[in-house]
């Protein structure tokens, strides 16, 4: 007899099948035991017998708690009132490994503890199901850019120079010399645009932050393409684009997870459709200074600003034209207005602030050459940078897209901790 996944027990309806898993719940009411096996693709609940297993077969199983792994042969039956709509009416019943005490009891451990533990809250029915859907995610962005010719361009982890991010980038030796973990792979990117037009990357970035704010972990996962050519308004449209795609394949292919596991509001999820409203910065300024909010013209908006902004729309909200002081020195300034830069922030709605930030990108030589100057950067290791405005600049655009950021406000998660399998914070380095 063949293993079979629960996940596609439907196929095999009145056959005797094979499953192995991990018990994840037990009851028993007179001589019937009721028996929830996970194996990872999905819940079954099995009917055990007393008379069609036998006394000590019975006893054996009835004995079994938690996280117990076993082997199961049954016959499947159809029944709506199960979880997924098939039950097992189990024939044998083999032990693996019998579990000891399970030590993780959601809802009455501290997030510390759960943290501490997170190799096994992994088997959790949330932390499993945002691990799901995080997986999902990563699939859709890829299709994104793939259908519509981008070129996957993979940045390098280690970078010579950390330039104006140095104080919030990891430094590290690297055989005798210096080197630092990369933040973003932006600057490759646009090297590479050059080669393919429309680029993008998706992989593991950086930030020695120190902060202990719930969305703010050291190592995380940000998508970043560069399209040649392109002003602010085509990004910005791309990253509408982009959001929309993956919110509604996400409701789509999840929302039994969503709605059910979850319990998010996947009507706030509906309602994100295009086009999503923006303002200037200087728009957004005035509106927080009516709301009492203090935020001075000139300076980041912060996380109480962002969400002021966003609460007054169902869904995201764009801020554009930031000042060129609080950007990168590579942003394009505002030709309308050279305090202002074309740069643009993506804020989500339930407070969930920033996910999406880019603009277009400066390629004036001279213009580069004395906003380094300025900023004080350490010129030669961005001659490798400058190379590429010597030999056939081009005008061109892209932005960063943080996956966990994302994830959180899709799934209506407490903190960015939980959108990715093994966090590392500030104060969290294991397991």
């Amino acid at each position: 007899m063949q293993p079979v996944e629960v996940s596609g027990i439907g196929r095999f309806r009145d056959e005797e099948v094979l499953l192995k898993g991990w018990l994840d719940n037990i009851r028993s009411s007179g001589g019937i035991l009721f028996l929830e096996l996970r194996d990872g693709t999905g819940i079954i609940q099995c009917i055990v017998e007393k008379s069609n297993l036998g006394e000590d077969a019975f006893e054996e199983a009835a004995a079994l708690i938690k996280e117990s792994s076993l082997e199961i042969a049954g016959t499947v039956r159809e029944d709506s009132r199960a979880p997924g709509g098939y039950e097992l009416s189990v024939t044998n019943l083999k032990v693996i490994r019998a579990a000891v005490n399970f030590p993780v009891h959601r809802g009455k451990d501290g997030e510390d503890f759960l943290m501490d533990h997170r190799y096994l809250t992994l088997r959790g029915a949330r932390q499993s199901a945002i691990l799901r859907i995080r997986a999902g995610i990563e699939g859709y962005i890829r299709d994104f850019f793939n259908r519509r010719g981008f070129v996957l361009c993979d940045a390098p982890i280690f970078t010579p120079g950390a330039g104006e991010e140095a104080a919030t980038l990891f430094e590290t030796g690297y055989f005798g010399d210096r080197a630092w973990l990369a933040g973003s792979g932006r600057h490759y990117n646009e090297a590479a645009a050059a080669a393919f037009r429309k680029v993008y990357s998706f992989g593991p970035v950086f930030r020695a932050q120190g902060s202990k704010a719930a969305g703010c972990l050291t190592e995380f996962w940000m998508v970043e393409p560069e399209v040649a050519f392109a002003g602010l308004e085509d990004i910005m449209k791309l990253a509408e684009d982009l959001l929309v795609e993956i919110v509604g394949r996400s409701l789509e292919n999840y929302g039994n997870l969503l709605a059910g596991v979850l319990e998010r509001d996947v009507a706030a999820l509906v309602r994100v459709q295009p086009p999503f409203p923006g303002i200037s910065y200087l728009e957004a300024v005035a509106a927080l200074k009516k709301k009492g909010v203090g935020v001075e013209a000139g300076g980041e908006l912060g996380e109480e600003g962002e969400t002021a902004l966003a609460g007054d729309h169902d869904r995201p909200l764009f801020v554009h034209r930031f000042p060129a002081a609080i950007k990168a020195f590579s942003v394009e300034q505002d030709p309308g207005n050279p305090e202002l830069c074309l740069s643009f922030a993506l804020l989500a709605p339930e407070g969930y602030g920033g996910i999406i930030g880019g603009g277009q990108r400066a390629f004036d030589l001279e213009f580069l050459k004395k906003r380094i100057e300025e900023r004080r950067l350490p010129g030669k290791t961005l001659d490798w940078y400058l190379d590429l405005w010597r030999y056939g600049g081009f005008p061109h655009s892209g932005f960063a897209l943080g996956l966990e950021r994302t994830l959180a406000w899709i799934c209506g998660a407490g903190y960015a901790g939980e959108t990715i399998p093994f966090p590392r914070l500030v104060n969290r380095l294991t397991p």
